[in-house]
């Protein structure tokens, strides 16, 4: 099958005490040769965006906290400004390279990692997620939630 490992924001501005050992452990799969198609997404925010009105949240404006923080290999980069990474842009690359199985890792579980899988899920796409590859910044216990969301949402068997 043609499969596409898709790293979901693994920026500086979310790596912290909760998220620190995420980036070698995502480091090793992209170097294993196991995913025939690597993509990476970037959370861009904006002053005058619906996080940094409703939200207060100001991270991931500038350059610095953007940056992906391990080598991408000159694999494709997804710049998103909303929680999920499906977009016209992504739907096309699936399609162009004919992407069979989709499999999720990155940073944070509850948020731009949940609503990716629930977006792709709804799209009919075969989608996994890489619990042990995904992490939040606010920690487990928010982790361990939106895998068992994404369990009961999207199935067990999707969860690996």
């Amino acid at each position: 099958m043609n499969s596409l490992l898709l790293v979901i924001d693994l920026q500086q501005y979310f790596i912290n005490e909760n998220t620190k050992e995420i980036p070698s452990k995502i480091e090793d799969i992209v170097n294993s040769g196991k995913y025939k198609n690597i993509a990476f997404t970037r959370f861009v925010n904006f002053k005058n965006s619906i996080y940094t009105k409703k939200l207060n949240w100001k991270g991931c404006i500038n350059k610095n906290e953007t940056q992906i923080v391990i080598d991408t290999k000159n694999n494709k980069i997804f710049n998103k400004s909303i929680y999920s990474a499906v977009n016209k842009e992504l739907l096309n690359y699936i399609e162009e390279n004919k992407i069979e199985e989709i499999y999720l890792c990155g940073i944070d579980t509850e948020a731009c990692i949940l609503k990716t899988a629930f977006d792709l899920f709804e799209k009919e796409y075969d989608i996994y997620v890489l619990k042990d590859y995904c992490a939040s910044t606010l920690g487990v216990k928010r982790h361990n939630n939106a895998i068992a969301i994404l369990k009961r949402n999207i199935g067990e068997k999707s969860i690996i």
